[in-house]
């Protein structure tokens, strides 16, 4: 059990996002709560997700099937009819009992997983810094380990307030895998659970953040003929009024490639880990038929089920955003190494923040303790 929350478009049923071995499934029950104490135990409909990767574990909704839930404020998955389940589990609490029409939030960014010892620094802190001017008010990373210094710049993120930090201890429970192809990762679950945590932050969410943007830490989602993501949707939506899913084109821009004139190269962030997305202006050109995998502005109470590059459960429908439009800035390793600088498209538009971006950068170094 990962976190619960009623679902009000699905006449007020407990969710349970969980984790399901998928190759031993047994009968689970319903074990819920009220304030009064009193306790009910229920059947259960076990929703899988589709996407699984062929790992042995995945991303699983446990939908609660009894009467009256909107009173229950603690939940237990259970494979004990009786209910007499061990109360020494843990209950969940269930989130999500109101429905709110106004929201804390207008953009919401959902970070899947941080593991390993990630140190990338500086990209982080200029996509941090990037993403506020584009109007994003509130990041979520869910978080397994990091490097040190990552550490301490998402300590000065949090007290900042702008990022939520979700504990996300998987590796305690299973063998995570380190990517999704399962022919070259193996492992207990995809990716160390990215599914299960898209899903829960976009549940997390639900009625505090008008949209969330669903991608990594690597990846901007960059409008280019809007300022900032608040006047893309206010032309988009209306244009799409059922639309809850906009779909945003990757596009890499490959760490090997660097800058000519060498202006970024600051002597001032020479020692700060990690990569300077400013140095990176070289995008690869799309490859025909081969599928470029997009990335995710979702209004969440359209969404049931995600996976990672589409939604696989929604209320509307999606759009494909077209390329002009918005696309992702994704500074990486090359996809396509072979290609000369020459062969290379330029694309300047991260350049377009500079003469906010960088001092709003060195303010975040200095006070994370690192200029």
């Amino acid at each position: 059990m990962v976190s619960a929350f009623i679902d009000h478009r699905l006449d007020g049923v407990i969710r349970v996002i969980s984790i399901v071995n998928r190759r031993s499934l047994q009968p689970l029950y319903c074990a819920y709560c009220s304030t009064e104490q009193v306790c009910k135990t229920v059947d259960t409909d076990v929703q899988i997700h589709s996407d699984h990767f062929s790992y042995t574990y995945g991303a699983s909704d446990v939908i609660c099937k009894g009467e009256h839930m909107q009173n229950a404020t603690h939940v237990l998955i259970t494979t004990d009819k009786e209910g007499s389940a061990d109360h020494k589990m843990e209950y969940l609490p269930i989130k999500n009992t109101v429905v709110n029409e106004t929201f804390k939030f207008n953009f919401t960014i959902c970070i899947s997983n941080l593991f390993g010892d990630y140190n990338n620094v500086l990209q982080f802190a200029q996509t941090m810094e990037m993403y506020k001017l584009l109007g994003v008010q509130h990041v979520v990373v869910y978080n397994t380990s990091c490097g040190p210094d990552l550490e301490k710049l998402l300590k000065h993120y949090e007290t900042e307030g702008i990022l939520e930090i979700v504990s996300w201890p998987i590796d305690q429970f299973l063998n995570p895998s380190r990517g999704w192809n399962i022919k070259l990762h193996n492992g207990d679950i995809q990716y160390f659970g990215q599914i299960v945590t898209l899903n829960e932050c976009i549940y997390r969410n639900m009625y505090q953040s008008k949209y969330v943007l669903l991608n990594d830490i690597d990846e901007i989602i960059m409008p280019y003929k809007h300022t900032n993501l608040p006047s893309l949707m206010e032309d988009l939506q209306p244009a799409h009024p059922n639309i809850g899913v906009f779909l945003i084109e990757n596009h890499i821009f490959p760490k090997t490639q660097f800058e000519e004139s060498g202006k970024f190269k600051r002597a001032e962030w020479k020692n700060i880990p990690g990569i300077n997305i400013m140095e990176h202006i070289y995008r690869e050109p799309p490859r025909k038929n081969i599928y470029n995998p997009t990335k995710m502005i979702v209004n969440p109470r359209k969404v049931q089920q995600t996976s990672v590059h589409s939604t696989l459960k929604d209320f509307g429908g999606s759009f494909h955003v077209p390329f002009d439009v918005c696309r992702i800035v994704h500074v990486r390793v090359p996809l396509q190494g072979h290609l000369t600088k020459e062969e290379l498209f330029v694309d300047k538009r991260v350049w377009d923040f500079e003469q906010k971006l960088l001092p709003n950068v060195d303010q975040t170094l200095k006070l994370s303790g690192f200029l």
